[in-house]
């Protein structure tokens, strides 16, 4: 079993290089071996042994993951082999089985419906409402930056979801089995602390799937 990681950033838009960066250094200081890439093409997504979708657009996102040849189907093939997964922000929405928009309502877009919450999108406010607050995070500890940029919350999950932390009465960040989503952007933070409980996840799938 090769015990190097080789984990991939979905690089249509969003913060791709900035999550590059921090699972960079959280594998570096976790002493684990490992490599982080952007991706973006069918037969790399399934090459590698996680997959960071980072913040953006959603819909966005959704329609260029729909029209890009193959990409959808590889995405959906990893999904089924309950490969990890960590959604920030928009990433979380596009992970969703459902979402509406606080202000719009009901919008058009793909969900990859792999992630069995309900999502509101904008749900502290838009572009000029962006904020920073520490959280308490279940498996991290105290004191974490979040930056809230036009952030989502859960406003439900279904009984496999964990909550791994609350801002302000609303759900911010959640795991269910190997799939990680947050409403805050981690890889701004300066805090690795996040993707370090994703590189654990990582590790521990490919160890039980003999990888």
């Amino acid at each position: 079993m090769n015990d190097e990681l080789l984990i991939g950033v979905l690089a249509l838009q969003g913060d791709v290089e900035e999550n590059i960066k921090a699972a960079t250094y959280a594998l570096e200081e976790m002493n684990q071996k490992g490599k982080v890439i952007s991706v973006r093409y069918p037969d790399e997504i399934m090459k590698i042994d996680g997959l960071i979708i980072p913040g953006g657009e959603s819909t966005v996102m959704g329609l260029l993951i729909a029209i890009k040849n193959g990409l959808l189907d590889s995405i959906n093939k990893v999904l089924q082999n309950r490969l990890p997964i960590m959604g920030t922000c928009a990433g979380m929405i596009v992970l969703a089985k459902q979402s509406y928009d606080r202000v719009v309502g009901n919008k058009k877009q793909l969900l990859l419906g792999a992630l069995d919450v309900e999502i509101e999108r904008n749900s502290f406010g838009r572009q000029y409402d962006s904020f920073e607050s520490n959280l308490e995070i279940s498996g991290i500890g105290n004191d974490f930056r979040g930056i809230f940029i036009r952030a989502p919350s859960v406003i439900s999950a279904g009984p496999q979801v964990q909550i791994l932390s609350k801002f302000d009465g609303k759900i911010v960040a959640v795991q269910q089995e190997n799939i990680i989503g947050t409403s805050f952007h981690p890889e701004l933070s300066g805090d690795n602390r996040m993707h370090k409980l994703f590189i654990e996840l990582i590790a521990k799938w490919k160890k039980a799937n003999n990888q």
